[in-house]
């Protein structure tokens, strides 16, 4: 087997880290099951505490189900901006001792610190050095992974985690290395659905081969493993069970799509119920390629009807666009050929192939202003409007302006980044009068 030894890798993956960070403000809570996500029965969990888990909740897991498993649960609903700014902090923290950082999500990453170990000690020195740092200045916790590549850090941190128990929450050892040259003692043992890729279908595949872990898998000859799961993907397994990784640390990731997507408390039934839902999410997405400065030319609408079918449907404009009311013209003709009477329980809209947003004159642009046509905003002024609507929102909040549609009894309802990715919170009641 060969790997680099020449390379430092870790993985650096925060403990719990919604519900950590959630602790910091209700200390009252530490020691008790606390889960985050959606609070309402259309929910998934976001994180769970170590004393959660003792029951068997997981993130990802529906919160219909979390509550079943533990009664005593306490739930708070996520705050994604919250989030985000903690994460930039953690952040911080890894740049101070590499420019090398991945971010994976907001709490975990990927650094290579093979130029830092003269400075500041090898892995194991800098995965404890990072672990109190983060301790000292944010109160959190985490668990870091050293190996000679990304794969193996990221197995390795898994294996320096908290481990729930059923009679309690067992320490981890906070860092754990793979030195070059044990990387298969390491590795081998582990059951095989630890790999990356092996999800049921997969692991079911394999167990008819008899493979039970991660060396029965690097024991069968690479044809084997093609002919049951794929070429791809049984090249990729082959080379992930001898522990071979040469993918970099990559700085500066590619933004590859920009989406916002909501589900209902309820289901929706009607073309205008849906119509109001969408230029919301087309609102929150115009608002975030502004943002990075971008268009988009291929636009997308996802459809999740109640009984959990789901579509997605998709339209590629002559020029990028960022304005939320050119995305509406673009993705409103694929909601209406939708029939919503079986019940929509999600609605999403996504932006992918990038570009610098080119301005299309068309004739509502040549009449306007003319008083030979309709009264239509030109481009110009569609761009001097939202970049308004973005200065507003800049300054008073997200609430302050929004479209009119959005607005219902309880005020504006915007998009936020990551609002709603667990699902709908539990409806507050109405407001009496």
């Amino acid at each position: 087997m060969t790997t680099s030894p020449t390379r430092t890798i870790l993985h650096v993956d925060m403990d719990a880290f919604y519900v950590s960070v959630e602790l910091r403000r209700r200390p009252d809570l530490v020691g008790k099951p606390v889960v985050v996500g959606g609070t309402g029965n259309r929910g998934v969990i976001a994180a769970a505490s170590y004393e959660a888990r003792r029951y068997g909740v997981f993130s990802a897991m529906p919160s219909t189900t979390a509550r079943r498993l533990c009664p005593d649960a306490v739930f708070l609903p996520g705050d994604h901006e919250l989030y985000a700014q903690v994460s930039a902090e953690v952040h911080e923290i890894f740049h101070s001792v590499t420019p090398f950082v991945e971010p994976l999500a907001l709490d975990e990453a990927f650094l290579d610190v093979t130029g830092a170990v003269r400075l500041f000690g090898d892995g194991v020195a800098i995965g404890h050095r990072l672990r109190d740092d983060v301790w000292q200045r944010l109160q959190l916790r985490c668990s870091v992974g050293v190996a000679p590549n990304k794969f193996l850090a990221k197995l390795a941190s898994k294996a320096a985690k908290p481990v729930p128990k059923p009679g309690g929450v067992i320490d981890g050892p906070g860092v754990v290395e793979v030195r070059p040259g044990e990387e298969l003692a390491f590795l081998h043992p582990l059951p095989v659905k630890a790999l990356w890729g092996v999800g049921p279908a997969t692991l079911e595949r394999l167990t008819r081969f008899g493979v039970r872990t991660v060396g029965d898998l690097a024991q069968l000859e690479e044809a084997a493993l093609v002919a049951a799961v794929g070429k791809a993907h049984g090249q990729h397994l082959h080379q992930l069970s001898w522990g071979l990784d040469d993918r970099p640390v990559e700085v500066d990731r590619e933004m590859k799509s920009l989406s916002h997507e909501e589900t209902f408390p309820h289901d929706l039934h009607t073309h205008d119920e849906l119509r109001r839902e969408l230029v919301r999410l087309a609102d929150g997405v115009a608002g975030r390629l502004r943002h990075h400065g971008t268009g988009a030319r291929t636009l997308s609408l996802k459809v999740r009807f109640a009984g959990f079918h789901t579509i997605t449907r998709a339209v590629t404009v002559p020029a990028a666009v960022h304005p939320a009311h050119a995305i509406v013209q673009a993705v409103e003709p694929l909601l209406e050929a939708v029939d919503p009477s079986p019940g929509v329980r999600l609605l999403g809209v996504s932006a992918t192939n990038f570009g610098t947003p080119a301005e299309q004159l068309s004739l509502d642009d040549l009449f306007a202003g003319t008083g030979d046509g309709p009264a239509v905003p030109s481009a110009h002024e569609w761009e001097a409007a939202e970049e308004t609507i973005d200065a507003i929102r800049s300054r008073f909040g997200a609430t302050a302006i929004g479209p009119a549609s959005a607005v219902g009894g309880r005020g504006l309802r915007v998009v936020r980044k990551g609002a709603q990715q667990w699902g709908p919170d539990q409806a507050p009641p109405p407001p009496s009068n």
